[in-house]
């Protein structure tokens, strides 16, 4: 989650934050599981897989507020929790995608997107920064994808709950996946700008 950085960070690593995004990082092949087996011959696990979807926004929310509330940002849960909430946009993309239940371009998307996240962190690494924290636009982008998600999930079917999910899915997946462009965009342009003005300092 988005921390300041006057805040004191910590070296633990078994605080109640970093337990609770370790969690959610357990969830993701579980996840994973739930969705495609139905694709396996497995019974649909679809309600279950919504659970654990829903529990770690629940924990994503918690780690962040609870960092900072008792003072336990860690230099670990800095990389544990956006590691988790990339993960679970990854394996959500997998399960939907392979049940076609995602098209493929929107798919495509947000993975061109992720690639293009890792090239500036090997970037920043190569010049000796550490990666940018997460800042308010990207959690943005990714409150609005995990809210997406759950409900395209949902409209996997035939009834008129599914119907209405499929509505406001596509509204939060465009807003999402317009939120998540534009996040990545300024994260280019903040690296672009630490690069040039260390070449300038030279």
């Amino acid at each position: 989650m988005e921390v300041q950085e006057t805040r004191v960070q910590t070296d633990r690593v078994l605080t109640i934050p970093n337990i609770l995004s370790m969690a959610r990082l357990i969830g993701v092949p579980l996840f994973l599981w739930l969705i495609l087996r139905p694709e396996f011959g497995g019974p649909n696990s679809d309600g279950w897989a919504l659970l654990v979807l829903a529990l770690s926004g629940v924990s994503d929310y918690l780690d962040g507020k609870l960092a900072r509330r008792w003072n336990q940002i860690s230099s670990l849960g800095r990389i544990l929790d956006p590691a988790a909430d990339r993960l679970y946009i990854l394996s959500t993309l997998i399960g939907l995608t392979w049940r076609e239940i995602l098209p493929l371009w929107l798919t495509a998307a947000l993975v061109a997107r992720e690639l293009m996240l890792l090239v500036m962190v090997g970037i920043l690494r190569r010049h000796g920064y550490p990666p940018p924290q997460v800042n308010f636009l990207g959690k943005a982008a990714t409150f609005n994808l995990m809210y997406a998600f759950p409900l395209l999930l949902l409209s996997d079917g035939d009834t008129w709950l599914a119907s209405l999910a499929e509505v406001f899915g596509w509204a939060f997946a465009g807003w999402g996946t317009t939120l998540y462009w534009w996040a990545g965009i300024l994260y280019v342009v903040q690296v672009r700008r630490l690069v040039k003005a260390e070449t300038a300092a030279e």
